[in-house]
């Protein structure tokens, strides 16, 4: 296996998560009797570009079809993130009625929506078709398919980009570097490119594990991106830490033959942090087994004491990361009965692998569970606060992640 930037022989791993099936591939009725495909969540870090990534096993287009089930419109703290962003491009870069703006992979139209209000034209690339369709009927003008070179070789022919961005895509793709030789095509000689992903330095600090899943192939710092823009002539200029995903990074890209705009001290900080942390040494790469082991341990623990009690459990959120948490725990509805989700489109089915029935919030009122765990640890606040109304029967919250909370 190779490095999928750098082309180096990857001989040190990151941690081995075990056996899981894709986290978005929820299940019918029917076919929780038919064979389920696991895929090993084995993570290895590069030793030369400190790229962390894993082997692609479940390739893209297995995961990213038309049964896709994650659609960016049901979380309200999205939407609201999604806005905020608009307002902030729209006034730092002046964009308007004559400006571009693509995003790739757009999804349902989250984000471009609020840029169309503004009249701001706008193009969505998003390769899973049914969320893509929910875009269109907004009236976002959206092109089904996977971006890279190719794409945007076609999409320059006739248009490029004052912004072009993406938020939790970068950490998605396969190959990155026709993702982002893609980029350097289809942006306009001044443009400007943001891109959102979760911070590795944060996954590690913060032991956020769970974040790991097939749709992720790569974990990424600010040291190793910057490596890999430059390699395509694209330039790091600015970068802000971001509190969503439980840390992310957004970065501001532009060309490097684009002397306009000057680069911001924010970029020799962030790097500085970096390293003073260690990320550029395997070491700090090489330990995160241990502590991603203490979490699914005292997680299974707590769930079995809960058991012996005679004590109910339910989730919330059938959410990615949650998916990983409970294969790699080997957690089953004998353990934890149902999970409640927001999205119709996850209702009735059943978790891949697992097989916990996800179900609407109207069965946690019926069943009054002693305990409610929050999968999506990074909405704890907005989750609880909905489902404040367990109180009324003593029912509590945990989380798992960073570590092992009942509140």
């Amino acid at each position: 296996m190779k490095c999928r930037f750098c082309n180096q022989a990857l001989e040190h791993e990151f941690v081995d998560l075990g056996f899981s099936p894709p986290s978005n591939s929820f299940l019918t009725q029917n076919q929780l009797n038919e064979p389920e495909v696991y895929f090993p969540l084995k993570i290895m870090v590069c030793h030369q570009c400190f790229l962390v990534q894993i082997d692609e096993f479940a390739r893209h287009d297995e995961i990213f079809n038309s049964d896709y089930a994650y659609f960016s419109s049901f979380s309200t703290t999205w939407l609201a993130h999604a806005k905020a962003y608009t307002e902030l491009m729209t006034s730092r870069f002046g964009l308007g009625s004559e400006s571009k703006v693509m995003e790739i992979a757009s999804n349902d139209g989250y984000l471009l929506q609020y840029f169309k209000e503004k009249n701001i034209p706008v193009l969505g690339i998003e390769p899973t078709a049914n969320t893509a369709k929910v875009a269109q009927e907004k009236g976002i003008e959206s092109i089904v398919d996977f971006f890279g070179v190719k794409l945007a070789t076609e999409i320059a022919q006739n248009r490029k980009a004052d912004v072009l961005l993406g938020n939790n895509v970068l950490a998605h793709v396969p190959d990155i570097n026709d993702f982002v030789g893609g980029m350097k095509i289809v942006l306009k000689e001044k443009g400007v490119i943001t891109m959102e992903f979760p911070h590795l330095l944060q996954l590690i600090e913060k032991n956020q594990f769970d974040t790991i899943y097939h749709e992720h192939f790569s974990y990424l710092s600010f040291t190793t991106v910057k490596q890999i823009f430059e390699k395509h002539g694209l330039v790091l200029f600015d970068v802000q830490e971001i509190p969503t995903h439980g840390g992310s990074l957004r970065i501001y890209a532009k060309h490097s033959e684009n002397q306009s705009l000057e680069i911001e001290d924010s970029v020799n900080t962030l790097l500085k942090k970096e390293k003073d942390f260690g990320m550029t040494n395997l070491a700090i790469y090489q330990n995160y087994q241990t502590k991603s082991d203490t979490v699914k341990n005292d997680f299974l623990a707590f769930l079995l004491e809960m058991k012996k009690e005679g004590k109910s459990v339910a989730a919330y959120g059938a959410a990615a990361k949650g998916n990983t948490l409970l294969n790699y725990a080997g957690i089953r509805k004998d353990l934890l009965s149902f999970v409640v989700d927001a999205s119709p489109h996850k209702q009735g089915k059943f978790l891949p692998g697992v097989h916990i029935p996800v179900v609407k919030k109207e069965h946690l009122m019926e069943s009054k569970p002693d305990f409610v765990v929050i999968l999506p640890w990074n909405l704890k606040e907005e989750i609880s606060g909905q489902l404040n109304f367990i109180r009324e029967w003593g029912g509590r919250f945990v989380v798992a992640v960073p570590k092992l909370e009942v509140f």
